[in-house]
């Protein structure tokens, strides 16, 4: 494991700056944000504070809505969803920390349609990284980073957000 070298809260700073210009530029006023269990909801919880906005966050465990449920099983730590707010209509921005294949944010993405149906869906992200199988891009990112096949990205939290890089070794 390697620590990643990058200033994180810096980062995050960065990425506040980069969604409230993303917001002012279309309109968007009172977004919701909605991270992806767990470090998701970490992050997600660090940039509503940043950007000031009113209520909650909302929080997505899209265990059962992943295209590999069937293969990986159930889970014993499954959190349960938490959205104390309707997104009928309403711009959230769904927040994770790394985006790699996208098939984790097509999945938040069908469980916030069972919620209702929102105006848009803003996707930030702390790490991007090269692999995406399906189309899917952050509107805002931290870090872009290509990696190697071997290797992933591990956040340690809530506090002091550190980022690591793991290599396996098979």
């Amino acid at each position: 494991m390697q620590p990643y070298q990058a200033n994180i809260e810096q980062t995050i700073q960065q990425m506040a700056e980069d969604l409230a210009v993303y917001l002012q530029e279309r309109n968007i006023e009172d977004p919701l944000v909605v991270g992806i269990h767990t470090a998701g909801v970490w992050l997600a919880d660090i940039l509503h504070q940043k950007l000031d906005l009113p209520g909650v966050i909302g929080k997505l465990n899209i265990n059962f809505y992943r295209d590999d449920f069937s293969r990986n099983g159930l889970h014993p730590q499954i959190l349960p969803s938490s959205l104390p707010f309707s997104v009928e209509d309403r711009h959230i921005i769904l927040v994770d920390d790394v985006l790699f294949t996208g098939r984790t944010i097509r999945a938040a993405m069908n469980e916030l349609y069972d919620y209702g149906r929102p105006a848009s869906i803003i996707l930030a992200i702390l790490f991007e990284r090269e692999g995406r199988e399906l189309p899917i891009e952050a509107h805002v990112s931290g870090i872009k980073q290509a990696l190697q096949p071997n290797q992933y990205i591990e956040l340690s939290g809530p506090d002091n957000i550190a980022l690591n890089i793991i290599t396996k070794n098979d």
